[in-house]
């Protein structure tokens, strides 16, 4: 098939440091690569591919102080997707709801996975006013606020197999990853280390909206002997930041979409403990990959218990369910429904 995945423009695909999105849409690209189609992606100038890469701008937006406008680059996005379209079987957008003007108008197959919170009121009167638009949900979870769209799969993240080592022997610390803000909930990830006794080291990066919260609520925690900030890291860092953990603390606060940290410390073989909120009873299997928690009490003695769970199940459920190649295959599937009516597409994969 020739298909074209149109990515955000603010990360590098993939991204340097942080950036779910982007390298989601880089792991999907790369192997329907190596599965022999015909992909070209729509991307920042420095993105690295094995596909055809059709860059907009020089480089990624969040790292360069000179792109002031994000949007006007997106607009040149769109504008550029547009002049191409005829030319694919299939377009498959990433950047959430921005084309949904322009996809109405044009006459080609194509659909879009939504990568973030759908909880936020001013979204339900848009897709109510676009309920033609095929959507893809990256968990069940994730639809509730909008059961009314139109939902053509579940299809969950996947990372390629020899991504990360699988490490059999755990740590002696407990790891957190991601980006500190109110939702994700650092402050409640030290104070459970620090009642279960454990270093616990936290590889994360600040965004500028959240700077405030940072310097009042998360800076003076950083002074304990226990806690060690580390700064956002790049993948090569994460292999040995997640695989040599004896855990990974996820303690969120809010209707995750998917948490593609939880994966990335399962491909490692390290159990997550992580709080019963949006997508991870879907993710996690508990008491099996980790422990779900409702409380600090119980995320404690999660970290008591942990030694209970197989770091090698840990990897065998990443392998069954969360590779790259499970999640090329089920868009796959999408796809062919997508472009010829006749094939009905599963609703959840």
């Amino acid at each position: 098939m020739k298909i074209a995945q149109i990515a955000p423009l603010y990360e590098r695909v993939p991204p340097r440091y942080y950036g779910g999105t982007e390298r989601i849409v880089s792991y999907l690209t790369e192997e329907l690569v190596n599965q022999g189609h015909d992909v070209t992606l729509f991307a920042s100038g420095d993105s690295l591919t094995k596909a055809k890469l059709h860059p907009i701008g020089e480089c990624a937006l969040r790292l360069n102080s000179h792109y002031l406008d994000p949007l006007a680059h997106h607009i040149r996005l769109l504008g550029e997707v547009s002049n191409l379209a005829p030319t694919f079987d299939i377009l498959h957008f990433h950047i959430d709801y921005l084309h949904f003007p322009l996809s109405r108008i044009l006459r080609v197959p194509q659909l879009t996975t939504l990568h973030g919170r759908l909880d936020l009121p001013d979204l339900a009167p848009l897709y109510q006013a676009f309920p033609e638009m095929p959507v893809v949900s990256i968990s069940n979870a994730q639809r509730h606020p909008l059961p009314f769209a139109n939902w053509q799969a579940t299809i969950y993240h996947g990372l390629p197999e020899n991504l990360y080592d699988f490490h059999p022997q755990p740590g002696d610390y407990l790891a957190f990853l991601g980006r500190i803000s109110p939702e994700k909930r650092l402050d409640r990830a030290i104070e459970i280390a620090l009642r279960a006794g454990m270093e616990i080291r936290i590889a994360a990066k600040v965004d500028p909206v959240d700077e405030a919260y940072f310097q009042k609520r998360i800076k003076p925690l950083l002074t304990h002997p226990l806690v060690s900030y580390i700064g956002e890291i790049g993948e090569r860092e994460k292999n040995d930041f997640l695989g040599q953990a004896y855990a990974l603390l996820f303690p969120i606060d809010w209707p995750e979409p998917f948490g593609l940290v939880m994966i990335e410390a399962m491909a490692c073989g390290t159990p997550v403990i992580a709080y019963r909120q949006g997508s991870v009873p879907e993710v996690m299997q508990n008491g099996k990959t980790g422990f779900i928690v409702e409380s600090l009490e119980q995320a404690v003695t999660a970290v008591e218990r942990i030694s209970q769970v197989s770091r090698r199940h840990c990897r065998q459920v990443f392998e069954e369910q969360f590779s790259a190649k499970c999640m090329a295959k089920n868009y796959l599937r999408l796809y062919q429904a997508l472009t010829q009516p006749a094939i009905k597409p599963r609703l959840v994969s």
